[in-house]
């Protein structure tokens, strides 16, 4: 028989998503269980952008200072290298935050942060190498989740399943819901690569006659992201690693003989970039959030900071309910209600970029700079405009708790 547990909400998948809503809500005083089914935080090729609206987030949650005590990378101003020339893209520092900075920090750092501060709160529990498969229904109401562990099968029951286990979500899968896919014309190849004291800083990426790569300072290596055409991974391979490390010596020189680390196909993961979205983000006793209920691309770092920004308005809208009991489709659907414009208008602003920016529509074969950079580059207070985008995003959230101090003092 399976061992049978009971909670307020169970949240599916301890990332960004999950770990954020899983604070909030203990914070709150709502009993919550996290399942995340792997042992660790710990995987390569994860997002670490921690964005000025997230860090305002961390102040806002008292969280700030210990917080920036973690090791990072402070980026005040984005760069890009395009056609061989260095280009200001986005200014921090000029944003209406305390910290007028994105953050690079390795996500299991953020992720092991979070869970430690949640576990302060008797509200809260984390269960690790808990694997969801399949959702407990009574008259087509989701009343929990069954899961697998290392102990055997578990059965969850909750007034709210939480779905934020992204893009390749069980709970949207069982859940039923329907999605909307937006084609994107690219896909991405991660690898590491040795860096070096004299290496360059951070920028956003080398763009060259309409390719990019993209390097992440990892303090001793480059995480390095080539985007190529969608599904022509196969024909790269086919013509050899020499070739494929050439090309990107051809986007960053400095990296020289350092490509020569990437000996064996093995080393370079596909990601396969997805754009999509539900049409329905709740049905009666369950809500998806963050890459479950909208994948987003890699550009721009933002969907880590999207579906932070999602947590915070799960638990503003949804938390003082929830406390005293069961909540309705109808409060649910606040959630998506709040959230879905601003997501719908970070994707479309990403469908053009992959198809009249990466993709080279527009590139010119020269080494010349596409009208819009050199606006960028001749008007320095047009770069607060993507700085904001990218950022604090279209309507950033900001956590609002009435028994948060109350909560908190309990905790201690």
């Amino acid at each position: 028989m399976p061992e049978n547990l009971q909670t307020r909400c169970v949240i599916v998948g301890g990332g960004p998503a999950g770990m954020m809503a899983g604070y909030l809500l203990a914070r709150a005083g709502v009993p919550v269980l996290v399942l995340e089914k792997h042992a660790d935080f710990n995987r390569d090729f994860r997002g670490d952008t921690i964005h000025p609206s997230t860090l305002e987030l961390m102040h806002e949650l008292g969280l700030l200072d210990e917080f920036l005590k973690l090791p990072h990378q402070e980026l005040r101003e984005l760069r890009a290298v395009v056609n061989g020339h260095v280009v200001p893209v986005a200014d921090f520092t000029k944003l209406p935050t305390r910290c007028k900075f994105i953050a690079f920090m390795p996500q299991w750092d953020f992720l092991n942060f979070l869970s430690s501060h949640a576990k302060r709160f008797p509200t809260f529990q984390l269960r690790m190498e808990t694997e969801v498969v399949d959702l407990l229904m009574e008259d087509s109401r989701v009343v929990g989740v069954r899961a697998n562990t290392r102990e055997g099968e578990l059965e969850i029951r909750a007034e709210l399943v939480i779905g934020a286990d992204g893009r390749h979500s069980i709970v949207h899968t069982v859940g039923g819901f329907k999605r909307c896919d937006f084609g994107v014309p690219i896909d991405v190849l991660w690898m590491r690569i040795a860096k070096k004291q004299e290496d360059p800083k951070q920028t956003l990426g080398f763009f060259q006659h309409g390719k990019l790569v993209v390097l992440l300072d990892r303090d001793d290596y480059w995480q390095c992201g080539f985007v190529i055409p969608k599904g022509t991974f196969e024909e790269i391979k086919a013509r050899g690693l020499p070739q494929f490390q050439n090309e990107i010596v051809s986007f960053a020189g400095f990296l020289g003989s350092r490509v020569a680390e990437l000996d064996d196909w093995s080393k370079i993961k596909l990601l396969t970039v997805q754009i999509n979205r539900l049409r329905d983000w709740c049905r009666d006793g369950l809500l998806c959030i963050g890459d479950s209920a909208h994948a987003m691309s890699p550009a721009g770092g933002v969907g880590i900071n999207l579906a932070i920004q999602d947590a915070v308005a799960t638990a503003n809208l949804l938390a003082e309910k929830l406390r005293g009991g069961p909540v309705s489709v109808d409060e649910l659907r606040k959630v998506q209600a709040r959230r879905e414009w601003p997501t719908s208008l970070i994707q479309r602003m990403q469908v053009f970029i992959h198809h009249y920016v990466v993709t080279g529509q527009t590139s010119n074969r020269n080494n010349s700079l596409p009208f819009v950079v050199r606006l960028l580059k001749w008007f320095p207070a047009l770069r607060q405009l993507p700085a904001r985008f990218i950022g604090l995003g279209p309507r950033p959230e900001h956590f609002r708790s009435p028994t948060a101090v109350q909560v908190s003092n309990l905790s201690n």
